[in-house]
């Protein structure tokens, strides 16, 4: 790259379409298994409340999950699920997710004392209305953390998915390496730093208005 610019501001000017249409994919690839992996590790989070024994195996499974490279797993797949194809980069971004959420989920039930059961049963809650006006809304600040956290990890890690043919901004990196031209890749560091800075921030706006008792008791 001697020689080069770092970054070449015609090419910038001259594809916006492109990195557009990457960054679009890198979001879907990136935020579906997030949105799947919430799907799945609610109803985790409540199994491994009712039956605290279910908790340790689980959560060791998912921590298993969550330690392995995820390009080795992305490879594994792809005979399974094809090369070049969204549910191979996906599927392992679930579980990854799944792993985030799960721990975050179970504490967050946790925080809701018993009594406060026991006074919502007393007063004719049944298990679904107990579990939608007292529970769920008691563990929600500890699942937006989760889920900031499991986003964040998810958009990072879907740009690994470009080795195997399907990685959105991870094009970027390939493409500016095997040029020997940085501009591609300083652009998909700046746009997947911005996509997660963004994707956290409307995190963090939605769960200031869907618990924003949490945000007050933060403040005292």
């Amino acid at each position: 790259m001697d020689g080069e610019p770092l970054v070449r501001w015609p090419w910038i000017g001259s594809h916006l379409g492109y990195l557009s249409s990457l960054t679009a994919d890198h979001a879907v690839i990136a935020l579906v298994p997030v949105a799947v992996a919430l799907v799945l590790a609610v109803p985790l989070g409540l199994a491994c409340t009712r039956f605290p024994r279910l908790y340790q195996p689980l959560a060791a499974v998912f921590n298993v999950v969550y330690a392995l490279p995820s390009l080795a797993v992305f490879v594994v797949l792809i005979p399974y699920t094809g090369l070049a194809e969204m549910a191979t980069v996906m599927i392992p971004l679930t579980f990854y997710a799944v792993a985030v959420l799960l721990p975050t989920t179970v504490d967050g039930l946790r925080t809701v004392p018993d009594p406060v059961r026991q006074a919502a049963t007393a007063m004719g809650y049944g298990p679904w209305h107990r579990l939608a006006a007292v529970e769920l809304p008691a563990a929600l600040p500890f699942l937006v953390a989760g889920l900031r956290v499991a986003a964040v990890s998810s958009i990072s890690l879907a740009a690994v998915g470009a080795l195997i043919g399907r990685g959105g901004l991870g094009y970027l990196f390939i493409d500016g390496f095997q040029r020997t031209f940085p501009t591609p890749i300083v652009a998909g560091i700046v746009l997947v730093v911005l996509l997660a800075l963004a994707v956290d921030l409307l995190l963090v706006l939605a769960g200031r208005v869907l618990a924003p008792w949490a945000t007050r008791g933060g403040a005292r």
